[in-house]
Parts: structure tokens; sequence; C-alpha cells
């Protein structure tokens, strides 16, 4: 089993910066998929950001390409999403997920806010 439990969020003005953290805990990750993800009011959760826990490659929404970053820290079984620039649009519950595969994630955090002010 996979625990991951998000961190970080508030609320920020339009332009400011975030970082989220998602701590891991359980059994290894390694090999596993590790990923951002975000749901606003009245949508669906969409992908923001994807990490294999390798850190082999990145996959990035469009939408928040050249601002957000993920990133793992692998000596505090941590993965970070910096938010630049953020945008009213961003305001959502970000997720933290863990996944055998890209198309497939296991285990899901809780969520944290994040709300941006224009």
């Amino acid at each position: 089993q996979v625990q991951v439990q998000e961190s970080g969020g508030g609320l920020v003005q339009a332009g400011n910066s975030l970082r989220l953290s998602c701590a891991a805990s359980g059994r290894s990750l390694s090999g596993y998929v590790m990923g951002w993800f975000r749901q606003a009011p009245g949508k669906e959760r969409e992908v923001v950001a994807r990490n294999p826990w390798s850190g082999i490659w990145s996959y990035y929404r469009d939408c928040v390409k050249g601002r957000f970053t993920i990133s793992i820290d692998n000596a505090k079984n941590t993965v970070y999403l910096q938010m630049n620039s953020l945008k009213p649009e961003d305001a959502a519950v970000y997720y933290c997920a863990a996944g055998a595969t890209v198309s497939v994630m296991n285990y899901w955090g809780k969520g944290t806010l994040v709300a941006v002010s224009s």
C-alpha cells in the first residue's frame, strides 16, 4: 500500500507562487508514476503534471507549461509542484496521486485547496 498526503495549499494573489508538497509513504515508489491533478468547482478532474519516480521525463498540461514544475526528492519521499505566476483559473483542489502506470493512478491523497485572487 502507498499513502500520499498533500500540503501547501492556500490563498494567493494572481502572479504569485505556491509550492505544493506530497509526502509519500508505504511501499517503495520506485517504478511508480507520480501525478498532480486538480478539480475546480463544477469541472472534471484534470491532470496537471506527471513524472515517474525516476524523473526521466515530465508531462505538463499545456496551460501550466513554463509556470509549474514537478519534482521529486527521493531522500524525503516527497513530490513537489512549484506553481509560479498563478492565475485565477488555476484555483482548484489539487490532488497528488501515485500509479503503476500513466493511465492508472492507484493511490490518491485527499487534496489541498489552492485559491487565487485577481
